[in-house]
């Protein structure tokens, strides 16, 4: 009696993160995603606060950011239907900490471990590049994309690469989904 109780207890919604480099279609992916499954999408925090800075992002920036990514996905996550699609994550102010200030802020490496999502997509970085005020590095792209690989990795994250263009892209970000939701048993 106790066991199908359990089986019927609500479970937390999985956290899908999708990162990558600049211009790789982060937050159109997210969108696309969360329509696809019904869900929300959690906006990448750093995008709206960089565009009401006058000057290049500080350390103390970065701190904003981190803490600004956590409430915001704390904010999405009721809201969620079993998925909760996220345009990036705070692993990226790690990624850009170092980039520019030579080391991450302390509370990003502390609370890296303890926010885990169930799966990453990477984005790879064949879509052509879009100039975007805010983005920086067109010339940059390879090595960003090999640092994502190293924080994952590093983070024995499970994670998929997507590539293509257009609706190719677009279904094998599906299909990892997808096909992660079959082999996880908690998602009925």
């Amino acid at each position: 009696m106790e066991k199908a109780a359990n089986r019927h207890a609500p479970t937390a919604p999985l956290k899908i993160a999708i990162v990558g480099p600049e211009s790789t279609g982060k937050s159109t992916m997210s969108a696309y995603l969360a329509e696809h499954y019904h869900t929300v999408w959690v906006p990448e925090f750093a995008r709206g606060y960089c565009e009401n800075l006058t000057e290049p992002p500080t350390w103390q920036d970065e701190i904003n950011m981190f803490y600004g990514q956590l409430a915001l996905e704390g904010e999405y996550l009721p809201k969620a239907n079993k998925l909760l699609i996220c345009d990036t994550t705070f692993i990226t102010v790690k990624i850009w900490s170092d980039y520019t200030f030579g080391r991450s802020p302390q509370e990003v490496l502390d609370e890296l471990p303890k926010h885990p999502y169930d799966l990453y997509l990477l984005l790879s970085i064949d879509l052509p590049w879009e100039e975007d005020p805010l983005r920086d590095f067109p010339h940059m792209r390879g090595h960003f994309m090999d640092i994502w690989y190293k924080e994952l990795n590093a983070l024995n994250a499970n994670y998929v690469l997507i590539s293509g263009i257009g609706k190719e892209r677009y279904n094998s970000a599906v299909a990892a989904i997808d096909g992660f939701l079959m082999s996880d048993s908690s998602v009925s």
